[in-house]
């Protein structure tokens, strides 16, 4: 997400703090937040993709999304 995106989900909360927002600008900050969290959910996933695990018998497992039964 670039930096003009998240100064406007920033804008619009002050907007919405002072005086209320129109019903486009509440669609607005509500579609700008659901790619903020898209984003940050993204670059979380990723992170936890890169980390490994030491067990205590010295093997290393590599921590990834265990698949549910």
């Amino acid at each position: 997400m670039d930096d003009n995106k998240l100064a406007r989900i920033n804008e619009l909360y002050r907007k919405s703090q002072k005086e209320g927002l129109t019903e486009e600008e509440k669609q607005e900050q509500a579609d700008l937040r659901s790619e903020y969290i898209q984003a940050i959910r993204s670059n979380l996933r990723g992170t936890l993709h890169q980390i490994s695990l030491l067990n205590p018998d010295g093997s290393v497992t590599k921590l990834a999304k265990k698949e549910k039964h």
